[in-house]
C-alpha cells in the first residue's frame, strides 16, 4: 500500500480547512481548494486562527505552526489542486447534486489510484459513487468539528467500495491521529442519525417549554457527562445544516423521531443559523 503524501480539500469552510490544517499536522501535504478565493482566504485565516489558539494553550509551538503552514498550499484550480493527490477529500455543502458534480470532476482529473471520499454527514456515499468511473475508490471519511480537536472519523463503506480503499482509509485515519470507526452506507450512518435525534428532541422541549436551553443542554453535559449540550452544538454545526439533514433522513427513514420541529424552521427562516450568523439558539454577538 503506497504512502499517503498529498492530500487535497475541496471547500476551504470549516470542515475543509480543518481537515487540512490535521493533514498538515500529521506531516502530509494539503492543498485547500475552493472556487471562491474569497473562502480560500477565509479559510487560511481560520487556520491561522486555529494554530494561534493552540499556541496560547500550550499545545503548538511557533515551530510547529509554521511548519503546518508550510505544508499547505491554496488555490481555485481544481485540475491544480488535485494533480498527483493520493486523497481527495471533498467538503462541500450538503447537496447531493453538488457532491455527484465535484466527484465527476475529479474523476477526470487523478490517477487511478487516488482515493475519493466525502466529509458528508449524512448523504447516500454509493450514489455519490455513481458519478465515477472508480466507485471502488469512493468512500465516505465524517469528521467532526472542531476537526483539530475531535478524534472521531467515521468511515463510511458504500455498496461498492473496495477493501483495499477500506484498509487505505484506515490507515490515513490512523495517520491523522483520529479513532475511526466503520459503518455501512446507511441514511445518517451513525453519528448523524444518532446526535440528531437528541438534538432534534431537545428543540421540542424547548418549544413545549420544557426549560431553557442553558438548561436543558445542562441536563446532558452535567447529568450524562457530554462534553456539549445539544442545542449548543446545533449552534456550532449551523441551523441551517442540520434542518437540511433532518428532512432528508425524514424523508429516507419515515420516522417522526427525524421530523423538523417547527422552531428549527423558524428559526432558519429568521437567518438565525447558529455562531456562523451571530445568534442560533444561543446569542454569539453578546
Amino acid at each position: 500500500m503506497s504512502e499517503i503524501k498529498k492530500v487535497t480539500v475541496i471547500g476551504a469552510g470549516t470542515m475543509g480547512h480543518g481537515i487540512a490544517q490535521v493533514a498538515a499536522a500529521s506531516g502530509i501535504d494539503a492543498v485547500l481548494n475552493d472556487v471562491s478565493p474569497e473562502a480560500i482566504e477565509q479559510g487560511m485565516a481560520g487556520i491561522h486562527a486555529n494554530l494561534t489558539k493552540g499556541i496560547e494553550k500550550g499545545k503548538v509551538t511557533p515551530a510547529q505552526k509554521v511548519s503546518v503552514l508550510q505544508r499547505i498550499h491554496a488555490g481555485p484550480d481544481l485540475a491544480e489542486a488535485v494533480a498527483d493527490a493520493d486523497v481527495v477529500v471533498e467538503a462541500v455543502p450538503e447537496s447531493l447534486e453538488l457532491k455527484k458534480k465535484i466527484f465527476a470532476e475529479v474523476d477526470a482529473l487523478v490517477g487511478p489510484d487516488a482515493l475519493l471520499a466525502s466529509n458528508t454527514s449524512s448523504l447516500p456515499i454509493t450514489k455519490i459513487a455513481e458519478a465515477t468511473s472508480r466507485p471502488e475508490r469512493v468512500l465516505g471519511l465524517h469528521f467532526f468539528n472542531p476537526v483539530n480537536l475531535m478524534p472521531l472519523l467515521e468511515v463510511v463503506r458504500g455498496e461498492r467500495t473496495s477493501d483495499e480503499a477500506l484498509a487505505r482509509a484506515l490507515v490515513f485515519s490512523e495517520a491523522l491521529g483520529k479513532q475511526a470507526i466503520v459503518v455501512q452506507d446507511s441514511p445518517g450512518f451513525a453519528s448523524s442519525r444518532l446526535g440528531l435525534v437528541l438534538g432534534l428532541e431537545a428543540m421540542r422541549m424547548l418549544e413545549q417549554g420544557v426549560a431553557s436551553a442553558e438548561d436543558i443542554d445542562k441536563a446532558m453535559t452535567l447529568g450524562y457527562r457530554h462534553p456539549m449540550g445539544p442545542l449548543r452544538l446545533t449552534d456550532l454545526v449551523g441551523l441551517d445544516v442540520r434542518l437540511a439533514i433532518a428532512d432528508y433522513l425524514h424523508r429516507e427513514l419515515g420516522s417522526e423521531a427525524f421530523r423538523p420541529p417547527e422552531i428549527l424552521r423558524r428559526l432558519v427562516a429568521e437567518g438565525r443559523l447558529g455562531k456562523k450568523s451571530g445568534r442560533g439558539f444561543y446569542d454569539w454577538e453578546s
